[in-house]
């Protein structure tokens, strides 16, 4: 798996979207740690162009040496937009001393130490607030971690309203009952949360016994809100692990924002009855849902409940798809082709050559332009 992660960065910095990726670097004032704290901001190649936009958040704590493993995936994937775009922002640490003083706990409660709840307090009360101030931020929110700040990420879900729905724990060294108070706040929680957990066949013995009790926990929760993955690595380590689970954690986390796959199309889509449509609104419902994210519907996505409808002879439905391409596309081309579409394939032949011709106001998008509407015109 290495000469994956390899390829993964190599891609990442040779694609258009790396290079336009913008990081910089602030100092945050917190008053509760009475300090400045280093944050780094990696902000999605084109956010400065789309002034509208907002986007989730992925918190990285341990930002020092999580951040690059992070943007790296996340830069390649956007190339072939396997994931959506996020604002991520790497919490760095100063030396090892100040990160154990950070997540310092109380061994007797479970609970974080005095120390540990200041840090606790900074990440809830004052760095999101200074975020949301400062960037355009969708409500999504993941947090990531490895072993002690892992384990600080997760005293979030001890919260009535967690601030994150997102949760990338990396081998996390757990307090005293955490497994236990976990599948319970995990078993109750009423909106849609994410967790991910990993360990490694070579992780660190202590942690790795521990980290078998949470899964076996967490296993048994039953909550349709939940979606928990858990994943051990072969032929890794406390440290590896940490490369080998990024872009398995952030393409579970996202897995509903991925586009239509040629597996999905034929175990999904090209085996129902009826239905394209609807299958490709329910879709894009989930992603709305589960992240946050409004977007218009991929013109990959489009093709692919087209051939399905061609497919299967089920023209009626070019009609809703027609409608469904106009709501995300009203000003292009593209709407009318399949209005056009359903009135050819449904025998109004005047109709739909009448659609194609009035298209020429319209904007082009990918192959729909004025002149492939004119020879589908012509056609009839």
């Amino acid at each position: 798996m290495k000469w994956l992660w390899s390829l993964l960065l190599t891609l990442a910095v040779l694609s258009p979207s790396a290079a336009q990726q913008q990081v910089k670097q602030e100092e945050v004032f917190s008053t509760k740690l009475n300090a400045q704290r280093t944050i780094r901001v990696s902000l999605p190649p084109y956010y400065a162009t789309d002034k509208k936009k907002k986007y989730p958040l992925l918190l990285l704590l341990d930002g020092e040496y999580l951040l690059e493993p992070f943007t790296g995936v996340l830069s390649y994937a956007y190339y072939w937009d396997e994931l959506p775009e996020v604002i991520v922002v790497a919490l760095d640490n100063v030396d090892a001393d100040q990160r154990q003083q950070d997540t310092a706990i109380d061994e007797t409660t479970g609970m974080p130490a005095p120390s540990g709840n200041q840090f606790f307090q900074f990440i809830g009360g004052e760095l999101i607030p200074y975020l949301e101030k400062n960037y355009r931020l969708l409500p999504f929110r993941i947090i990531a971690g490895h072993d002690l700040t892992a384990r600080t990420a997760n005293f979030f879900l001890y919260e009535d309203n967690p601030p994150f729905r997102g949760y990338i724990n990396f081998s996390p060294e757990l307090a005293p009952g955490m497994d236990e108070k976990l599948a319970t706040a995990l078993a109750a929680g009423k909106n849609n949360l994410f967790y991910y957990l990993c360990s490694a066949d070579g992780d660190i013995p202590r942690l790795k016994k521990d980290i078998k009790a949470l899964d076996e926990s967490l296993k048994a929760v039953q909550n349709p809100k939940l979606k928990y993955h858990y994943e051990e690595y072969k032929n890794g380590s406390h440290y590896s692990l940490v490369p080998y689970g990024v872009p398995g954690a952030l393409y579970d986390i996202f897995a509903a924002y991925r586009p239509i796959s040629p597996v999905e199309y034929q175990e999904k889509i090209a085996t129902l009855p009826s239905g394209y449509t609807a299958y490709l609104a329910n879709k894009y419902a989930i992603i709305q849902q589960e992240l946050g994210i409004n977007m218009p519907i991929r013109l990959t996505d489009i093709k692919a409940i087209e051939a399905a409808i061609m497919k299967n002879n089920a023209y009626e439905e070019l009609k809703e798809l027609a409608k469904m391409v106009k709501e995300s596309y009203p000003k292009k081309i593209i709407g009318e082709y399949y209005e056009g579409l359903y009135y050819e394939m449904t025998g109004d032949y005047q109709k739909a050559k009448k659609i194609y011709l009035k298209s020429y106001s319209l904007e082009s998008i990918g192959e729909y332009n004025k002149d492939f509407m004119i020879k589908r015109a012509e056609k009839l």
